[in-house]
């Protein structure tokens, strides 16, 4: 089995016995065609224009009932440019033909290389096909870190090979002399409460977001100046090509809103307290950024905000927040980006922190615990706030722990066609209807579901099928019923997963050969960590997760780098790419050999 994009080439060899030529052909095609790839007499294949999997034969010359079979497995997967592969944050790359519940397994897949990095690899990788970097056609994976770097590698190539790597912290992208990460060690902290939740520092959290039209990476760095008394908060348009800063890049993140939770009547963007944890949306040309709080040190709010970038650089074109006049309310998501629909609506969920939206007089501007419907300039469209809000408040159950999938649109005769589906930390998960989200009260949902275990976590949508593993509870698939709506657990996993949970991701060609693809991150080695160790990742049958197809715990020469809580898979032509802080423990850079890592899985040559 080989697996290809449009650009990349694969030598077939045939082993003929008695010695003596072979003809080679294409899906029955002698010598292939346009269409389903050509092959040469040398075995030398080009993939056509049709993507899917290629049957390829050589055949003797001499003795025609002498033939052998391979497979081309052709993606036409453009990349994988944002959280959880697209706006509906569904998590599923459908234009996967090499891996299939058939092809992997322990005799057929495991991990090919690892790629050392400079610190915790807490973003997701993200992917793209035939990138021309240096002259030559290369599919690249893009990796960000907490030391405020940005690495591309060669997503096939083994051993490892680098093709560019940047800080964001030197002079060359925008920052002054001596700036570096932010310390977060329990010993050694600038944010948070010493519990050293990001440890060892805080640089890259939120996962970055490409814009292929441009060719440019957009990500937020994090960093203090010498004296350790001022930070920075910097939005980056990276050339994929080079890593260059783009023109008139970065700026610095200042805003203010109106609101008294300062005691005033705005409210000033403080680059210090704020945590940049989730990930980056982009939707019609505009980058979405959002913040919560380091380890719920007060003071905190949930901003959000969105730039554009032009000739002339960026421009901040809306601002929101989502407490202006209580505080906290941060919008984290366990590292979910929000949501956006065909509309270009965006869909959020908010962390503990005060509710006042129902009360009046004013003020009654803060929506905490709450899934928002914002529109493209980031104003309140609608809202949904559940019945316990209070009680999730006053407990440290942040319904904003998960994140929102937006769920494919149903037929127009379902009675409700248009749905989204979130949860938190309390277990509870809520069926929306996104036309009307309904305001306070859990009466306005379609359907109330009793999950039973803490969610941090963005589930995975697949042919009506939803994926998501709670906080030491197993992968669940829920199935949506259109003509109702309501959705039905129909199976769980025999894996039990740690603190955190997982978010899924799918694999499949179109509606076919799905694998969910998840990370235990329980021994994550920090803050409240009760172990520390590898990454485990898991590939579960997606018709029935009860059938676990491999993990990579069964085997020392697949072990991932030590994990870091919740961490997304990246699933892309054949392999899996996996971040992790490599074998740092928590302890300060350079404290170890490899302070980040990240390890590539696959088919076995």
């Amino acid at each position: 089995m080989a697996a290809l994009t449009p650009a990349q080439t694969q030598q077939f060899d045939a082993t003929v016995p008695g010695g003596g030529a072979a003809t080679w052909t294409v899906d029955g095609v002698a010598g292939g065609n346009a269409t389903v790839g050509v092959i040469g007499a040398s075995g030398l294949f080009t993939p056509g224009t049709a993507a899917g999997s290629h049957a390829i034969a050589a055949t003797s010359v001499a003795y025609p009932a002498l033939s052998g079979t391979a497979v081309a497995a052709v993606t036409n997967l453009g990349g994988v440019y944002t959280y959880h592969n697209d706006l509906a944050r569904d998590g599923a790359n459908t234009q996967e033909f090499a891996l299939t519940p058939s092809t992997v397994s322990a005799a057929t897949f495991g991990k090919l290389f690892s790629c050392s990095v400079d610190g915790a690899v807490y973003a997701q990788p993200l992917w793209v096909a035939n990138l021309v970097v240096n002259g030559a056609h290369h599919n690249v994976v893009f990796v960000a870190t907490e030391h405020d770097s940005v690495y591309a590698f060669d997503a096939d190539a083994i051993p490892c090979t680098p093709l560019w790597s940047v800080s964001l912290i030197d002079v060359a992208h925008g920052a002054s002399s001596g700036e570096t990460p932010v310390p977060d060690a329990p010993t050694d902290f600038l944010v948070g409460q010493g519990s050293g939740d990001s440890s060892p520092e805080v640089g890259v959290t939120g996962t970055p977001v490409i814009d292929p039209s441009s060719g440019i990476l957009y990500v937020v760095s994090k960093s203090v100046d010498s004296s350790q008394t001022v930070f920075y908060q910097r939005l980056h348009a990276i050339d994929l090509v080079t890593g260059g800063e783009e023109h008139a890049s970065p700026v610095v993140i200042t805003a203010s809103y109106p609101g008294i939770g300062d005691g005033g009547t705005s409210v000033a963007f403080n680059p210090g307290p704020e945590n940049q944890r989730a990930a980056l949306a982009l939707v019609n040309g505009v980058v979405y950024i959002a913040w919560a709080a380091h380890e719920d040190v007060p003071p905190w709010y949930g901003w959000v905000m969105g730039y554009s970038y032009g000739a002339a650089g960026f421009t901040q074109v809306s601002v929101f927040n989502t407490a202006p006049d209580t505080q906290q309310a941060g919008v984290w998501m366990s590292g979910g980006a929000p949501a956006a629909d065909a509309n270009g609506n965006l869909y959020l969920v908010t962390g503990n922190g005060g509710f006042d939206a129902n009360a009046s007089p004013a003020p009654n501007s803060d929506y905490g615990d709450s899934l928002l419907e914002l529109s493209a300039t980031l104003q309140l469209s609608q809202y949904f706030t559940p019945s316990d809000q209070a009680t999730d408040a006053n407990g440290d159950k942040d319904f904003g722990a998960g994140g929102a999938a937006v769920l494919a649109d149903l037929p127009a005769s379902s009675p409700v066609s248009q749905l989204i589906l979130c949860g938190g930390k309390d277990g509870t998960l809520y069926l929306l209807n996104r036309a009307m989200l309904g305001g306070y009260g859990d009466s306005a949902a379609v359907q109330k579901i009793a999950f039973g275990y803490p969610v941090y976590a963005t589930g995975a949508y697949w042919n009506s099928n939803f994926y998501l593993s709670g906080s030491v509870g197993p992968l669940s698939d829920f199935v949506l019923t259109p003509t109702i709506p309501a959705m039905t657990l129909s199976a769980v996993s025999s894996h039990v997963y740690g603190f955190g949970g997982s978010s899924p991701s799918v694999s499949a060609a179109g509606t076919a050969n799905g694998i969910v693809w998840t990370l235990d991150n329980a021994n994550f080695c920090i803050g409240h960590a009760t172990s520390c160790g590898s990454s485990v990742l898991y590939a579960h049958d997606a018709e029935d997760i009860a059938t676990e197809l491999w993990d990579s715990g069964t085997v020392a020469a697949n072990a991932a780098g030590n994990a870091i809580k919740f961490t997304v898979p990246t699933v892309a032509n054949g392999k899996v790419y996996v971040g992790t802080r490599g074998n740092n423990t928590g302890g300060a850079p350079g404290s170890t050999t490899v302070a980040g890592e990240l390890d590539v899985y696959g088919l076995l040559p």
